[in-house]
C-alpha cells in the first residue's frame, strides 16, 4: 500500500475520533461534581471486531484518550457473565483496561458473604453473627453509612442464631439506596429476587440495552447495572463506594451439612456483597469500616476455624434506615425508605 495513502487513512481515523470526542464532550458538559474518575467516560462505537471503546472525560493524563477492550474480554457487559469476563475501563490516572469477573469475590478485600463472613480492609477474615432481625452499621463515616438487616434462625439445641444479611441500606448526602433479597419459599435462579429502592421508590433495572439505571443528582452520580440476567448487580455511588451484589439462597445440601434446620417454606435468600470504598476517613467506623482505619489492629483470634468479631453493642442501629448507633459517625441527612 502507498505510504501516502496509509498516512491519509490514519489521519482520517484521527479526525473521526476527534469528531466523536467533540460530540461526547458537548453532550456531557453538565456532569455531577462527584463523577468517579475511573468511570468518567462516554461509550464510542465498537471496533470492526466488536471490541468496545470509550472516550475518557476524567481530568488528568487519561483525558481525551480512547481506551479499547482487549479481545479476551471484548464487552463491558457480556451476557454470559459466568463464563466470560467483563471489560473494565479505568479513566483515572491509571488509564488502563482490565478483564474481571462481574460478581462478588467472597475471599477478597471488603467482602460480606455466607453466615456472615467478612474479609476486612486489612485482609483478615472474621465472622460477625449480629442477631436475627437485627440491624447493624457495616460502615459509618462522615459522608457514608451502610447498614445491614440480618435474618436468621436458631435450631433446637443451639445457643446462638444462624444469620445472613438480607438487605443493605446505603445512605449518603440526602439519599438512601436499598438493596434487598425477597423472601422465597423455593429458590429459582430464573426468578429475580433482588429489590432495589431509591429514596423509598422501587427501581426497575432494565434487562436489555445497557441494562442499567442511573440518576445524576446535584451531589453525585449513582448507577445500578445488571451483571447477570437476574439476581446480580453492580452499584456505583460516585466518589464513595462500589458494590458487587448477588442474591443467593441456602440449598438443601448446604442446609444438611451445616444443620441449619431451615423451615421448608423459606430458602433464606440473602446477599453476597463485595465493597470497594473511595475516600474513607481515618476515623471510619462500622463492623467492616473499622478495618480500613490506618491504625486498626484486628482483635480476632487467628488460626481458628471461625474467628469471631464482637461489637454488636457498638454498631446496632434502631432500624435498617437509622444512622444512629453508639459509634456511628454519619453526618448526612439520608431519607427513610422501606423494603
Amino acid at each position: 500500500m502507498d505510504r501516502r495513502y496509509s498516512f491519509f487513512l490514519v489521519a482520517l481515523a484521527l479526525v473521526f475520533i476527534s469528531m466523536e470526542a467533540s460530540n461526547v464532550q458537548g453532550s456531557n458538559s453538565k456532569k455531577a461534581p462527584y463523577d468517579a474518575a475511573s468511570t468518567h467516560y462516554t461509550v464510542l462505537a465498537p471496533t470492526s471486531t466488536g471490541q468496545e471503546r470509550v472516550y475518557c472525560l476524567a481530568r488528568g493524563a487519561c483525558n481525551g484518550k480512547v481506551l479499547t477492550c482487549p479481545s479476551q474480554c471484548a464487552q463491558r457487559k457480556p451476557k454470559k457473565n459466568k463464563k466470560v469476563k467483563g471489560c473494565f475501563f479505568d479513566c483515572s490516572s491509571k488509564c488502563e483496561v482490565t478483564c474481571k469477573w462481574r460478581k462478588p469475590n467472597c475471599n477478597g478485600y471488603g467482602s460480606l458473604c455466607y453466615d456472615p463472613r467478612f474479609v476486612g480492609g486489612d485482609g483478615v477474615m472474621f465472622y460477625f453473627h449480629g442477631a436475627k432481625d437485627g440491624n447493624f452499621a457495616i460502615v459509618s463515616d462522615e459522608n457514608l453509612q451502610i447498614n445491614a438487616h440480618f435474618i436468621g434462625t436458631r435450631p433446637q439445641g443451639r445457643t446462638r442464631d444462624y444469620t445472613w444479611v438480607q438487605a443493605l441500606a446505603v445512605m449518603f448526602d440526602t439519599h438512601t439506596l436499598v438493596l434487598a433479597a425477597k423472601r422465597v419459599s423455593q429458590w429459582d435462579n430464573s426468578f429475580d429476587a433482588l429489590i432495589v429502592r431509591w429514596d423509598g421508590d422501587v427501581v426497575n433495572i432494565p434487562t436489555d440495552g445497557q441494562a442499567e439505571w442511573r440518576t445524576n443528582s446535584e451531589e453525585r452520580e449513582v448507577i445500578v447495572e445488571r451483571t447477570e440476567e437476574t439476581n446480580g448487580v453492580k452499584v456505583t455511588v460516585a466518589g464513595l463506594v462500589e458494590l458487587n451484589v448477588k442474591v443467593r439462597a441456602i440449598g438443601e445440601h448446604e442446609n444438611k451439612v451445616h444443620n441449619y434446620q431451615l423451615p421448608a417454606d423459606d430458602a433464606f435468600a440473602h446477599l453476597e456483597t463485595q465493597f470497594k470504598f473511595t475516600g474513607l476517613t481515618n476515623l471510619v467506623e462500622g463492623v467492616l469500616g473499622q478495618t480500613y482505619r490506618p491504625d486498626y489492629v484486628s482483635p480476632v483470634k487467628r488460626g481458628v476455624a471461625m474467628p469471631m468479631m464482637g461489637g454488636e453493642d457498638k454498631y446496632q442501629t434502631p432500624s435498617l434506615y437509622s444512622p444512629l448507633c453508639n459509634h456511628c459517625r454519619f453526618k448526612g441527612k439520608a431519607g427513610l425508605s422501606s423494603i
